[in-house]
């Protein structure tokens, strides 16, 4: 890969910055002084240093946040603050973007990656990749809806969901409750509510396939998958 990609993908700037910083000759692939920002360089290979200090290289970058309400799962808007408008410069300079959309008032585990193949891999139709929500529900939630939900129901617009794993913890004048769906469709747990006459007036996502919420993380606060998350979450399997 060109040098000059290299060190502006791990925010050394702008092309045109990282030239500069070559020019200045700040820069070193195994001890051997490299002016040219077209020189190719093996980063995992070779030992690339700026100013004497190694450059450790990697190509994506994998967060998981707990996504604060107010906030759009977006990667830029031109009147209201995005998930990647939170991010550490040292971060946001990888480029990524949300995996699916967390509607604005819902908070909750978002994945934030520039991996466009594991991304896709969590949001195809086709590999069924379950999502866990908790929510309160203005009303009293009943096994009748629980048997709705386990046979799909049918939304505003005629679609109708495969079925959903609802678990009633608490049944009141509000509800608080665990969803399980396998899909994402546009705000698709308040409108499978509404279809059994139900409005969901707090909404948190707790998992995405294997990987689960880090109850630690306050709301807005995000940090890098664990090795062992990042492993189970490509393999498709449930977390220990």
């Amino acid at each position: 890969m060109r040098i000059d990609k290299i060190l502006s993908n791990i925010g050394y700037g702008s092309r045109k910055e990282v030239k500069k910083l070559l020019k200045s000759g700040a820069v070193k692939v195994n001890e051997r002084l490299i002016k040219d920002p077209k020189e190719q360089v093996d980063p995992d290979a070779e030992n690339v240093t700026v100013h004497g200090e190694r450059v450790e290289y990697r190509e994506f970058i994998y967060l998981m946040m707990n996504k604060p309400p107010g906030v759009l799962s977006a990667t830029e808007d031109n009147y209201q603050e995005t998930v990647i408008d939170i991010l550490e410069p040292e971060d946001s300079v990888f480029e990524p973007f949300p995996v699916g959309r967390l509607d604005k008032d819902t908070e909750g585990l978002l994945l934030i990656t520039n991996d466009g193949k594991l991304a896709h891999q969590l949001l195809s139709p086709k590999k069924h990749v379950p999502k866990t929500y908790f929510a309160v529900i203005e009303g009293e939630v009943t096994e009748r809806d629980i048997e709705a939900f386990r046979n799909g129901v049918t939304l505003d617009d005629g679609y109708e969901t495969k079925p959903g794993e609802l678990n009633i913890l608490k049944s009141g004048l509000t509800s608080d409750i665990e969803l399980t769906i396998m899909e994402g469709k546009f705000h698709q747990v308040k409108r499978m509510f509404e279809a059994v006459g139900k409005r969901v007036v707090y909404l948190k996502r707790l998992s995405m396939g294997s990987l689960q919420l880090d109850e630690e993380l306050e709301l807005g606060e995000y940090r890098e998958l664990t090795a062992e998350e990042l492993e189970q979450l490509k393999a498709g399997q449930p977390a220990e």
